[in-house]
């Protein structure tokens, strides 16, 4: 497998396929900084700019529109055209009035899915690990790279936080991070499948098959034509509790 880690450079043959750059003929193309997201789940902010949403032609173009500040990306205004952008992530353009939210997709991984206006302020996070800091409160470290504090009256009894489980899904606002809501990875849960060959697909959890780790963790899962099938736990990202329609709009079909 060619690496893509390590170097400041990335050849064109060898960055991430679901990347819209393979019809270019130079040999390189522009490397993520190191971010919020891994290389191989996010998109440089200036790919997006000119090869998603055609706002230029050449990089060099497309470098000057960010650096100009014309591009927000979770609610900050985001300059640096190798800014990775990835999952969950909620991309704005302020003079256009777009608003766009990357998701799963089916074959192509990643998409910008258009999202009304009423729905920027909202991201949802996966709860990647839960560790304990001073005082005693819990801090929650998330898919985004982001961290939330739980702070807890007791540390021997943090019923506060006692709720929040890894892989379960935060609800927050951006860029202020205020928790709104929270859904577990259980039974019922609504979620999607965020890669694999199943990627895109939107599903209620039927069962998980727990295993030695979380990548041989089976989880079955059902969609809206009650087809049944199977992915990793890994994989799994909750968007919804039991009983409860879809948190983030999703493209047409996806779901119901």
């Amino acid at each position: 497998m060619a690496r893509m880690g390590g170097r400041r450079h990335l050849k064109t043959l060898v960055a991430p396929k679901f990347w819209p750059v393979r019809h270019r003929v130079g040999v390189f193309t522009v490397k993520p900084r190191p971010g919020p997201h891994p290389i191989e789940r996010s998109i440089p902010l200036l790919i997006i700019v000119r090869d998603i949403l055609g706002y230029a032609k050449t990089a060099r173009e497309a470098r000057k529109l960010v650096s100009e500040g014309h591009f927000k990306v979770d609610g900050r205004v985001r300059r640096d055209y190798k800014y990775p952008v990835g999952l969950m992530d909620v991309l704005e353009i302020e003079e256009t009035g777009e608003v766009y939210r990357v998701i799963p997709y089916p074959v192509k991984f990643f998409t910008l899915h258009p999202i009304p206006e009423s729905e920027k302020h909202i991201k949802l996070c996966r709860i990647e690990n839960k560790t304990t800091v001073k005082g005693g409160h819990i801090q929650l470290n998330l898919h985004d790279g982001r961290n939330v504090l739980i702070r807890v009256s007791d540390p021997t009894n943090p019923v506060e936080a006692r709720q929040f489980k890894t892989l379960g899904t935060l609800k927050i606002t951006i860029p202020d991070q205020e928790v709104l809501d929270y859904a577990p990875l259980e039974e019922g849960s609504l979620a999607i499948v965020t890669g694999g060959r199943n990627v895109g697909r939107v599903g209620r959890v039927v069962s998980i098959q727990k295993g030695m780790k979380r990548f041989r963790s089976i989880v079955t899962m059902e969609d809206a034509r009650g087809e049944k099938f199977q992915t990793s736990l890994d994989y799994i990202f909750v968007i919804a509790r039991p009983g409860e329609e879809p948190w983030i709009s999703l493209p047409e079909g996806a779901w119901k």
